[in-house]
């Protein structure tokens, strides 16, 4: 198993603005990429959230999906981050696992923000994604869903061990909420002795809502690796060690206790 090199990227996102929007992570990964296994960008990173998905989301291979790959080719590396997208005239809020041979994986969000709207055109995922890399398992998921310990339920077993090793939570998250995401983000790590990457945007929405970032990156033990400086742009870097995952497992295991 190898350690795992992660560039998360917390930012401002310009509102219903593909183009520049892409264009600003183009700089940020030029300025800040060395040789990092996996870039993690935030929720819906190509408008911001919520934005109408009738004329923003987009096919399978559209713009964002080719500037994810085109990204991945260049950099030789996995990119992850979530757009909408439009299949057969259904939409879903879907993080897109890139990587650098142009295959990728697609987790939708399985909790749609009701309280905000977002389920009214906006379908739920209903499937788990556990992804492999540099021998890490990794499960994705988005914003809302950092809020249902049941969906992140890491599971045991004495002859394949841990179903996942890392959780990644990619998220739109207002700052009037940042408790919540933070205190969450820790817990998660600890109930699932899994190493978790929460990487949240900053900057207003078009209302004005104000999002704080407030990026992690935490071990399995629920200790804080490295946050972002509040409610500014940042690139995180961090180098996840698989043998203190492992050791520390080795050392506190409550998974054949586990429900």
């Amino acid at each position: 198993m190898q350690d795992l090199k992660v560039l998360g990227l917390q930012s401002d996102l310009a509102w219903e603005s593909p183009e520049a929007n892409k264009l600003a992570f183009e700089r940020k990964i030029e300025q800040n990429f060395d040789e990092h296994d996996l870039i993690v960008l935030p929720e819906t990173f190509t408008t911001g959230f919520p934005v109408d998905p009738d004329k923003f989301s987009e096919e399978i291979n559209g713009s964002a999906f080719e500037w994810m790959k085109n990204i991945a080719t260049v950099y030789k590396t996995t990119i992850c981050g979530s757009i909408l997208l439009n299949s057969n005239g259904n939409h879903t809020n879907s993080l897109i696992w890139m990587r650098p041979d142009g295959s990728f994986e697609r987790y939708d969000k399985r909790h749609v923000f009701s309280m905000g709207g977002e389920h009214e055109k906006i379908r739920a995922g209903n499937k788990h994604l556990i992804i492999e890399l540099n021998g890490w398992k990794i499960k994705p998921m988005i914003c809302y869903d950092l809020r249902f310990p049941l969906w992140s339920k890491n599971k045991f077993s004495q002859v394949s061990g841990f179903e996942y090793d890392m959780a990644i939570y990619i998220a739109n998250w207002p700052a009037v909420r940042s408790y919540p995401w933070r205190s969450l983000l820790v817990a998660r790590a600890i109930e699932n002795l899994a190493c978790v990457i929460g990487i949240n945007r900053v900057g207003a929405d078009n209302s004005g809502l104000g999002y704080s970032g407030d990026s992690m990156f935490i071990d399995a033990e629920g200790c804080v690796l490295q946050g972002a400086a509040r409610s500014e742009e940042c690139a995180m870097t961090e180098i996840f060690s698989f043998d203190d995952l492992i050791s520390f497992r080795e050392k506190f295991n409550p998974g054949p206790d586990w429900d």
